[in-house]
């Protein structure tokens, strides 16, 4: 696990997880930047794969092309909205752990993962790092010698920062 600031849509890594909502309607953050940099056929797997699955559930991730992107796929998962005295943390952990077993499935050996849930749904940025740091420790623990590289995305100095906090402890 490493952690790298830039942009996710230019990393050379099997699979880009997309902080998604659960239409992925990729009108804002993290999904725009995928779709603007990927094409528009991202959307429109994205609008098939809904059209024939339902809106995405917490604990199920899609799997869409990556386009013009360097990656080989998209893997789209739901974070929780922020609600204090809500189980956030159990949501944010499904979520990763939904992300990386997709990717696995699909073949990738290295993954790119922002900061889910910490933009427009309102996680805060230092909790979120954490738990998603947290998250990818135990599945990566749980399946060794899956994915060779795992890298924690931050788009700006401040969300690179709590994830490098995040895996400060020596992971």
């Amino acid at each position: 696990m490493a952690v790298v600031q830039g942009d996710i849509t230019d990393q050379d890594v099997d699979a880009v997880v997309n902080a998604a909502n659960e239409h992925l309607a990729h009108g804002g953050g993290v999904a725009a930047a995928i779709v603007r940099a990927g094409g528009i056929g991202i959307q429109q797997e994205s609008d098939q794969w809904v059209a024939a699955n339902g809106p995405l559930s917490p604990g199920v991730a899609a799997v869409t092309g990556a386009g013009a992107m360097a990656a080989r796929w998209i893997v789209h998962v739901a974070g929780p909205r922020y609600r204090p005295g809500e189980h956030n943390a159990g949501l944010l952990s499904t979520a990763v752990h939904a992300a990386l077993e997709a990717a696995a499935t699909a073949g990738a050996r290295s993954v790119a993962l922002p900061a889910i849930s910490a933009g427009i749904f309102g996680y805060p940025v230092d909790e979120a790092t954490e738990v998603i740091a947290d998250a990818v420790d135990v599945w990566c623990r749980d399946h060794p010698d899956v994915l060779d590289e795992v890298r924690l995305m931050g788009w700006d100095a401040r969300t690179t920062e709590a994830f490098s906090k995040a895996i400060g402890d020596g992971r």
